[in-house]
């Protein structure tokens, strides 16, 4: 009868192990030391050998020549372990024997002695199962057991695990076996069946495993089941549903060129292929979390579960994006996906967020707008990597000064006569109120204001020069001074009070400025302040009253 390659494979020994050398090295040298403790926790993520460690630490101590850690494997008591029928290591599920009636067969059953062997083993998979009666029902026993018994508790919870119990056994945890070893595990598997399987293929076979190598090798079972002898990319990647490189890149390329368009094709070619399109937002998620592991490494790296060659595709598309755009696109996929697993629209769930993530690729840092706004020339986008020959410009989230030629049309009323200088701070004062600019025109009966031949210079506290950025005062100031000017702001070392400010100014009460100063002391506020150090804080407001 034919047996599954992960079970004809499975270890026998310490030495066939792959991925857990700090189980094996700390077992080998209890077994060695004579230090056997009665009662063990074996944890992890499925599939890592947790149940197979501890048939191998069974035969080890049970083994004719033992307690050994290199047992002969033709006795007996080797032979009828790894067939599962030994008398006296009893292996216990208990997802389906979590009672407290079993664990009082098991406590009934420790007073034994072993029938044949040197010790009695329990072995109890899917150990957090396990109720709570069931558990303090094997508490006693646990901790206090004859000679001759030892416990071992398999669970991938181990959260789930009492404390009472798990301090009174040694835990032992299980980690998700590299990449690169379960595709060396896979090709010399390969090669004892007699199956030709390229190294791509098997790095197809070895992501669909996540890390576990029972699933990776019952993926390889598939694989071969489908395909023959001989393996095929194409065949292996439809058959897991494992998406290529090249389908989850034109998502990427959709987004460097802006095309929505493309975004909804990508959702159709899923739909009238039969692709789950769960399955689709996942892989999507490792892509760009690839993308992103790749840009900060720089070069080929063992976070990626790839080969080196299949790597470089990844570092060449990382380099089209920044760290903040990568981030941001992951933290909407994994958005995404989340949404698609209650969905009960998955295809317009899925259009929508690929769509999302074609405009957060038109979305500008506070910084570059800012940088543009003091730079008074319009924010533009970086220009778009020829590698993929299209440049579409960013739209910018905040209204860029522009340099824009002066209408010959006039912003405010007409004035057909230059006003005098001593009278140009006050009219153009009034125009900017007519122009509805109340903000400039309070910056400038702040601003000492210094009329040349061709330019305005506004000096002004550093605070107030945001307002001073204004596209329109160029014009309007223009036009009251019957010529073009330019407009150049210099930072003051402080406010120039109007005398009808100074004037109508009025103490601010205790109370108030108490308020003000809390205020501006929060964290919050401090760095908003630091974000914009133009900003103003015009009134200070307790919501309380």
């Amino acid at each position: 009868m034919y047996q599954v390659i992960a079970r004809k494979y499975r270890p026998q020994n310490f030495s066939e192990l792959i991925g857990q050398e700090h189980v094996q090295q700390t077992l080998t040298n209890a077994i060695e030391a004579r230090r056997i403790a009665h009662g063990y926790i074996f944890s992890g993520q499925r599939g890592t050998g947790k149940t197979t460690v501890a048939r191998i630490l069974a035969r080890c101590l049970n083994c004719v020549n033992g307690p050994t850690a290199q047992p002969c494997g033709v006795c007996s008591s080797c032979v009828e372990i790894s067939a599962g029928n030994a008398i006296d290591v009893i292996e216990i599920d208990a997802a389906s024997n979590r009672g407290i009636n079993e664990m009082r067969e098991i406590r009934e059953n420790v007073r034994f002695r072993p029938a044949r062997d040197r010790y009695k083993i329990f072995i109890i998979d899917e150990a957090h199962q396990i109720t709570k009666e069931a558990f303090n029902a094997l508490l006693k026993t646990l901790e206090e057991p004859p000679e001759w018994v030892v416990f071992i508790l398999c669970t991938t919870e181990a959260h789930e695990i009492p404390n009472t119990i798990a301090s009174r056994c040694q835990h032992f945890t299980f980690r998700s076996v590299d990449f690169s070893e379960i595709v060396e595990r896979m090709k010399h598997i390969a090669a004892q069946e007699g199956i030709e399987a390229s190294d791509e293929v098997l790095s197809i076979v070895a992501q669909a495993g996540e890390g576990s190598v029972r699933d990776s090798l019952s993926a390889l079972d598939q694989a071969i089941a489908c395909c023959g002898t001989k393996l095929s990319s194409a065949q292996v990647r439809a058959l897991l549903g494992i998406f290529g490189f090249e389908s989850l890149a034109a998502v990427a390329h959709a987004i460097q060129a802006q095309d929505s368009g493309r975004m909804l094709d990508i959702v159709e070619e899923l739909e009238r292929n039969g692709q789950s399109l769960h399955h689709f937002s996942r892989e999507l998620a490792r892509y760009w979390r690839n993308l992103l592991v790749a840009k900060i490494a720089g070069k080929p790296t063992r976070l990626i579960a790839a080969s080196e060659p299949e790597q470089q595709p990844f570092l060449e598309v990382a380099k089209l994006f920044s760290e903040e755009d990568l981030t941001r696109y992951l933290n909407l996929s994994l958005t995404l996906y989340t949404d698609l697993q209650t969905s009960l629209q998955p295809r317009l769930h899925l259009e929508l967020g690929l769509v999302k993530l074609v405009q957060a690729g038109r979305i500008q840092s506070i910084e570059e707008a800012l940088a543009a706004l003091g730079s008074g020339a319009p924010a533009a986008a970086a220009p778009k990597p020829a590698a993929l020959k299209a440049t579409i410009p960013t739209e910018p989230l905040v209204a860029p000064a522009s340099k824009a030629p002066i209408s010959t049309a006039p912003a405010t009323s007409a004035l057909h006569a230059p006003v005098p200088e001593g009278d140009f701070k006050d009219a153009l004062q009034t125009a900017l109120v007519k122009a509805g600019l109340n903000f400039t025109a309070d910056a400038i009966a702040q601003s000492e204001v210094t009329l040349g031949t061709s330019e305005l210079l506004l000096r002004a506290p550093k605070m107030l020069l945001l307002s001073l950025k204004e596209p329109k005062l160029q014009t309007i100031a223009s036009e009251l001074a019957g010529r073009k000017l330019q407009i150049r702001t210099e930072a003051s070392a402080q406010a120039a009070v109007s005398p009808s400010a100074a004037a109508n100014s009025t103490p601010e009460p205790q109370e108030n400025s108490d308020l003000r100063t809390r205020a501006l002391s929060h964290p919050g506020v401090k760095r908003f302040q630091e974000l914009f150090p133009d900003a103003q804080v015009r009134a200070v407001r307790n919501l309380n009253e």
